[in-house]
């Protein structure tokens, strides 16, 4: 968005699983890195939808890194997830060897990491930073980027939002007999912010071979604890109902991120609090412009 970062960037609406119209675009620019963002990535949709999950994240991974090998583009960031680590001990520390993963998603986001490795030992020049993320929330400050997903939210703070904003009668909060402080699950949130930063991080100090890091706070969050802070931060009640579990969730999730810190010169900057602030700014300010329209 220009009034945000000062600079128009050229873009191209296109299936990142045809490679010929992959190829097509690298042809057109001279291209120093790559951060592969496409893919689908609701837990519980890949649960209902394997193969749609499969076909989708696997196969634009390859066509994304099958052109940079063609076009020589060295640097490669993959957004990975947390829930490559599967039913692990807390933290997740990327020394850990990855248990089986507990829902389609997670595997796409595993197989991945697993064929940008081999392809990075393959090709001793390429760059593969693998960006394993914990729970990103939020929006940019200036309200003007956020999340706003197509029909029901499959993510916890646009939910929040939307009842919040009336749109929505009540928040489902799946489970509250995890063995966790008040039964809901934890996660560590992360602000897209420093997500975003945490990208920067990761081309400026990348090198060769493949290399994971987690983008994350250090601090667990449940989610009863996460509606409590918006509802305080923003004067603004969130009703919300307890229903069954969802297959696929973990009971905890939250990261060690001190090799982020490390090795790429980053971490953290924001707090729960910013989240649901920047997150209900941008609520609001989305629901402006849809009374306006």
């Amino acid at each position: 968005m220009p009034s945000i970062t000062g600079e128009v960037i050229p873009f191209y609406e296109v299936d990142v699983t045809n490679e010929s119209k992959v190829n097509a675009i690298f042809s057109q620019h001279t291209i120093e890195g790559v951060i592969h963002f496409a893919g689908y990535k609701a837990v519980g949709e890949s649960v209902e939808k394997p193969l749609m999950y499969y076909a989708n994240n696997l196969m634009s991974t390859i066509a994304v890194m099958n052109a940079c090998l063609k076009h020589n583009v060295k640097k490669f960031v993959f957004s990975s997830s947390a829930t490559v680590y599967g039913d692990n001990a807390v933290p997740f520390k990327e020394t850990m060897t990855l248990l089986p993963t507990t829902n389609p998603y997670g595997e796409t986001k595993a197989m991945c990491e697993r064929i940008l490795t081999d392809t990075a030992k393959a090709n001793p020049q390429l760059e593969v930073t693998l960006l394993r993320y914990f729970n990103p929330i939020g929006a940019h400050k200036s309200g003007l980027i956020g999340e706003r997903p197509n029909g029901i939210p499959n993510n916890l703070m646009p939910y929040i939002t939307q009842v919040a904003s009336g749109e929505r009668e009540y928040l489902q909060v799946f489970g509250n007999d995890y063995d966790t402080p008040d039964g809901t699950g934890v996660r560590d949130y992360i602000h897209v912010v420093d997500l975003a930063e945490g990208h920067v991080a990761a081309m400026k100090h990348s090198k060769p071979g493949a290399h994971a890091y987690n983008l994350g706070t250090g601090k667990g969050t449940s989610v009863l604890e996460l509606v409590q802070t918006f509802e305080r931060v923003n004067n603004i009640k969130v009703p919300y109902k307890i229903v069954d579990r969802r297959p696929g969730d973990l009971a905890e999730c939250y990261a060690d991120a001190k090799k982020a810190y490390e090795q790429l010169n980053w971490k953290t900057k924001y707090d729960v609090v910013q989240m649901c602030e920047d997150a209900w700014r941008y609520e609001t300010a989305k629901q402006s412009v849809l009374i306006s329209e």
